[in-house]
């Protein structure tokens, strides 16, 4: 059996990309805030600031920004949500959907690759060990959203 094709998402492909995001968020326990409207945006609008990939066959799905760092010299590529289906774990889909990211990047060549791996998922954390990522211990996941965001806006 061959593997499936990575493609990137197209406005044809998109329910089944936001499926895709809606199981991991499932998975995960988190909300799932993003509609495919969002995403839509995100992907195609008139400034789309998103990749999104996915296998033809829906068994997973990996949506990435592009990030710029000093400290690494260059362009990188932050994925925020990358998702297999639990028949397909196992069989090198994560792999493959972040080699194609670093390939398929509308933003030119990755100098490095940047993701959150929840504490608590401890089979993720070992594929990416498995690929070589690094724990960064010097990182401290900060966010700011709803009412503070809007303080934060106005304060300008």
């Amino acid at each position: 059996m061959t593997a499936p094709i990575i493609q990137t998402v197209t406005a044809e492909t998109m329910t089944a990309f936001h499926a895709g995001l809606r199981h991991l968020s499932v998975h995960l326990g988190d909300a799932h805030r993003a509609d495919a409207e969002a995403l839509g945006a995100a992907l195609f609008g008139p400034h789309p600031f998103a990749l999104g990939l996915m296998a033809a066959d829906g068994t997973g799905a990996l949506l990435a920004m592009p990030v710029f760092s000093t400290i690494h010299g260059g362009p990188g590529l932050y994925v925020s949500d990358l998702w297999v289906a639990e028949a397909a774990r196992g069989s090198g889909m994560g792999r493959r959907l972040l080699s194609a990211a670093l390939t398929h990047t509308i933003w030119g060549a990755p100098r490095f690759l940047k993701l959150t791996v929840y504490a608590d998922n401890p089979s993720a954390r070992a594929v990416y060990d498995r690929l070589g990522f690094q724990k960064q211990d010097a990182d401290t996941v900060m966010l700011l959203e709803g009412a503070q965001l809007g303080v934060l806006k106005d304060a300008s």
